[in-house]
């Protein structure tokens, strides 16, 4: 795993959006479609902000949700609700282009078989996204894979439904998915998620987020998250 250290979270978030942004650019070039898993986190607002000011070929994107709260439509858990203030209402992206996890539906379990179905229908058979943005949770989870949930050990589906994590059980891309993406672009800030990045950068595979390949991996870090450790970009 490569790591970038940069000032601060508004420097993350700016770092991220230009990659994201040259990468569209080139995978549009090559194949016609970009195909990206977002998540949530207090980061990712700052990113999709910056990103709506980017120069994207808004037409050839994909948006995918990587994970995802159950809550009411518009609710302010919602990582779409996010997703929507800071992406679509400030870029020309479409909201038809993303593609938003459907935790609001009575059967959980058929609406997650039927976001895999999904996927694949934009990403290919097996589904294979080009780039997936992670975030890093103070006590190692990164999606919605968390500490001793179940979803950590599906192997046969791209996306499952979790247990209850801090009052909301949530819908959650899978290792299967995470393993075929072509990049994976890791963004943490803060002092509290210092322990949980040395664990990361370590390969500790006793957190969820030490388990997601590593080998085409950039992570985006501010020197709080670093520990004040390394060059700032």
């Amino acid at each position: 795993m490569k790591i970038e250290v940069h000032a601060d979270a508004a420097a993350v978030a700016c770092a991220a959006a230009m990659i994201i942004a040259a990468e569209a650019r080139a995978v549009e070039a090559a194949r016609g479609r970009f195909v990206m898993g977002v998540s949530g986190g207090r980061t990712s607002s700052l990113m999709l902000r910056a990103l709506a000011l980017e120069d994207v070929p808004w037409s050839a994107v994909r948006l995918v949700q990587v994970n995802e709260r159950v809550a009411p439509a518009g609710h302010p858990e919602r990582h779409l609700t996010h997703l929507d203030e800071n992406l679509l209402r400030h870029s020309p992206l479409r909201a038809c282009h993303v593609a938003a996890m459907p935790v609001d539906d009575a059967d959980l379990p058929a609406a997650a078989a039927r976001y895999a179905r999904t996927l694949g229908e934009l990403a290919g058979t097996p589904p294979v996204l080009d780039l997936v943005h992670l975030g890093l949770g103070a006590d190692g989870h990164t999606a919605s894979l968390v500490t001793g949930d179940p979803a950590l050990t599906v192997e046969d589906a791209d996306v499952a439904m979790t247990g209850t994590y801090r009052g909301r059980r949530r819908m959650t891309l899978t290792y299967p998915i995470l393993a075929r993406a072509r990049s994976i672009l890791w963004v943490v800030t803060g002092s509290d998620k210092t322990a949980a990045l040395r664990r990361l950068r370590e390969g500790d595979d006793t957190i969820p987020a030490g388990r997601v390949r590593s080998d085409h991996a950039l992570a985006l870090v501010d020197r709080l998250a670093a520990g004040e450790r390394g060059p700032v970009y």
